[in-house]
């Protein structure tokens, strides 16, 4: 009973920290305004970077922020609020905009950092849980990050206020991002790398490019399919008669065969194949094969070029690549 009554306090202080952010979020979104929308056109319109500040976890999720920016189209670049002041101000070039991120708006560093970044004259966004504090009545843009207090049972540690900064960054970046009529495509640019890259930009070209063709005729005899099977390794063929493809031939098929023949003699390729076997052209995208094969339950298809046999795209090229 005691394990029973632990495991529900657990998931009863997990449940309510959820739901007490979420309600926090939704405060939040109530509190924007005309600042976010006139900061988000100011960003779009603007030839420089975005520089994003702040310190302890703070600069944390101003990382975070920085990264999604990147992303989606909006180059940006982190600056620690501490250094800033030892240096690092000089990251800030003439044509960029600056973010400052900080709870209170009154911290130490932040107040010595906010009259230099003034003294640039680059426009500064405050995202802030007290818009009446320094930094945000220094601000040309506030952002209203307020929450009634953290989830820390002793409203200490930064919790809902930061996961109220992050909500926020998130929206700056996907009201830029719709702005800039970001696509997948465009997504793609900046993930190249990984699996999310590979589902994005890999093409069937390049995964057939790695694979034998196995092809047979149709009047070619069983030994002389099984022989091209075995030797071109990828466990089919495909059966073509001037270059189209006109079937399709797998270790299923032969096993069926025996299973039903006593002898394969006089037997051909085209007795035995899977007529219009499911194709894929070779410009489509890896993933589109990957759905393919899935909606079939296949593990192979065959890959045209201008109505031609151009190769194979196997269910294997797709795990090597990290894409199913």
């Amino acid at each position: 009973m005691k394990d029973l009554r632990i495991n529900h306090s657990i998931l009863q202080a997990a449940q309510d920290s959820v739901i007490a952010q979420s309600e926090a979020l939704k405060a939040m979104a109530k509190t924007m305004d005309t600042d976010f929308v006139n900061a988000v056109e100011l960003i779009y319109n603007s030839k420089g970077r975005v520089v994003i500040t702040g310190i302890g976890k703070s600069a944390i999720i101003a990382n975070k922020i920085v990264a999604t920016l990147n992303s989606t189209g909006t180059p940006s670049i982190f600056m620690h609020a501490a250094d800033a002041i030892h240096g690092d101000l000089g990251l800030v070039q003439e044509k960029d905009i600056v973010i400052c991120l900080s709870k209170s708006g009154n911290t130490p560093e932040i107040k010595v950092l906010t009259p230099l970044l003034k003294r640039t004259k680059n426009p500064l966004i405050a995202i802030t849980g007290n818009p009446n504090s320094f930094l945000g009545q220094n601000a040309d843009f506030v952002f209203n990050s307020f929450v009634e207090k953290e989830v820390c049972p002793n409203n200490l540690a930064p919790t809902t206020s930061t996961t109220a900064q992050l909500v926020m960054g998130d929206a700056l970046a996907v009201c830029l991002l719709n702005l800039r009529n970001f696509s997948e495509q465009d997504f793609a640019k900046y993930h190249p790398g990984g699996a999310l890259g590979k589902k994005l930009l890999l093409t069937v070209r390049e995964l057939a490019q790695e694979n034998q063709q196995p092809n047979v005729a149709p009047n070619s005899s069983i030994k002389d399919v099984i022989l091209e099977i075995s030797k071109k390794r990828l466990g089919m063929t495909a059966v073509t008669e001037n270059g189209k493809i006109i079937g399709i031939i797998t270790d299923g098929d032969l096993r069926r065969m025996l299973a039903k023949t006593e002898t394969i003699s006089g037997l051909t390729a085209s007795d035995i194949m899977t007529s219009n076997p499911k194709t894929i052209h070779i410009s489509a995208m890896a993933v589109e094969a990957m759905k393919e094969m899935e909606t079939h339950e296949i593990s192979q298809l065959l890959v045209t070029h201008e109505q031609k046999y151009a190769g194979v795209v196997h269910i294997h090229d797709l795990i090597r690549e990290g894409i199913l």
